[in-house]
């Protein structure tokens, strides 16, 4: 059997040629054939039993043809790839090319390729680690959130403080102009600075019920809405209403009523190790940011581009979603941001570059350490779906479909970085 010839157009793209014999066109028709008499009904033959020159007659030989070459095309591509190892990451672009001189009929394929990439250097990748301890002071903090949980509101005859609840009326301007999110009436509101942009919250505290004033705000220069970054805004604001948190008082029938534990301080133990737990947890996230950060500058080789605008679209597709649970669209945000589509994609286009090239080599890693997601690790997966949609396993792998395959790579990166992680050489600040 002739085999087939690879040209490479680009780093990331190939052109092969694929001779298809007379042998395998004439097996591919015979198969077509069959398919299609097994529904043909005509006068004096039992259904599926007509003669193929009798149903060439009746439909055309070019209606096997087809159907033969839809049957045979994905084989003799499939075979190709195999031959040649490639890694193709989209759908083929494909062309029939007719038999002449001396040559069978070719299917000529050109398609996008997983790039070669030159693997080095991912055991012992050096990071820094900075786990915050955890002393008494955080465990407090924490004590008392959750009694601020649940605190009571108290109507107090007091000038207004930071960390009361106020109910509010107020109007934001930038240069004598009202802007979109800057009113509100009725707001019930707690007096936290850091809630708010600089000089909201400390300009209430000192207010009475019943009084109105100016108070002078800066939106930070990173925020997110680009037109009101770095802008001083005056907000006139009418205090409806002061009301004070009054905390129930922290003792171990607080504990009691909170957890499982009987005492304070058995709830200071239990506090103080949940918080260990996350600030472990925080800071194993974060070497695992700066492993994937070197290791992915460690490596340089060419991007698919199709892998690219796929991300791209992906993040275009995150971002309408995020700003549609605010009830607005994507139209009104790019509006709002004087940004055609197109210059969005662009603003996203290296980010996206970024996360196709670390996907790339996590997976690279994965090949070379034969990770890979097994039938426990999927079966706790969709177990823990389970749990937190509350439907049950069966209708969660149903509704996944073919997304399961997504969830199995989701899996491998994760095992990956986690290898990766054990690996690293890991240097306490």
């Amino acid at each position: 059997m002739s085999t087939s010839t690879l040209t490479r157009l680009a780093p990331t793209q190939v052109e092969l040629e694929i001779p298809i014999t007379q042998e395998e066109l004439d097996a591919a028709q015979e198969r077509a054939f069959r398919r299609l008499a097994k529904n043909v009904k005509l006068p004096g033959f039992r259904a599926g039993k007509v003669p193929r020159k009798v149903f060439e007659q009746t439909y055309g030989a070019e209606t096997i043809a087809s159907e033969a070459l839809e049957d045979v095309v994905p084989e003799v591509y499939a075979r190709a790839v195999r031959e040649h190892e490639l890694s193709p990451v989209d759908r083929p672009k494909m062309e029939l090319l007719p038999a002449g001189e001396g040559k069978p009929s070719r299917l000529k394929a050109t398609v996008a390729v997983r790039p070669a990439i030159d693997l080095h250097d991912y055991k012992g990748i050096e990071v820094e680690r900075d786990t915050p301890a955890i002393d008494d002071d955080d465990v407090e903090r924490s004590i008392t959130a959750l009694a601020k949980e649940r605190a009571t509101l108290v109507p107090v005859e007091r000038p207004a403080q930071l960390g009361d609840v106020v109910t509010l009326d107020y109007e934001g301007k930038i240069d004598g102009v009202a802007f979109e999110g800057g009113t509100a009436k009725g707001q019930m509101t707690e007096l936290d600075e850091n809630r708010f942009i600089p000089g909201f919250a400390s300009g209430i505290a000192g207010m009475s019920a019943g009084e109105t004033k100016d108070v002078e705000a800066v939106f930070p220069s990173d925020y997110p809405k680009e037109d009101l970054a770095g802008k001083t805004a005056i907000f006139t604001i009418t205090v409806n209403d002061v009301k004070a948190l009054e905390l129930p008082a922290v003792d171990d029938e607080f504990a009691k009523t909170i957890s499982d534990n009987e005492t304070l301080d058995a709830l200071r133990t239990d506090v103080r190790k949940r918080l260990e737990v996350i600030a472990q947890s925080r800071a194993r996230r974060a070497v695992g940011n700066a492993v994937m950060e070197k290791l992915v500058d460690a490596h340089e080789f060419p991007l698919p581009e199709v892998l690219v605008e796929r991300e791209v679209d992906n993040m275009v597709n995150d971002l309408a979603a995020q700003v549609g649970q605010s009830g607005s669209t994507l139209d009104d945000y790019l509006q709002e941001q004087g940004k055609t589509v197109d210059e969005l994609r662009e603003s996203f286009h290296a980010d996206a570059a970024q996360r196709v090239k670390g996907t790339l080599v996590i997976e690279e890693v994965a090949r070379a350490e034969g990770i890979n997601a097994t039938p426990a690790d999927i079966a706790e997966e969709l177990a823990a779906l389970s749990r937190q949609y509350g439907q049950p396993v069966d209708r969660i792998r149903k509704a996944l479909g073919n997304n399961v395959i997504s969830l199995m790579e989701g899996i491998v990166r994760n095992k990956t970085l986690e290898f990766l992680v054990d690996n690293a050489k890991v240097i306490e600040k």
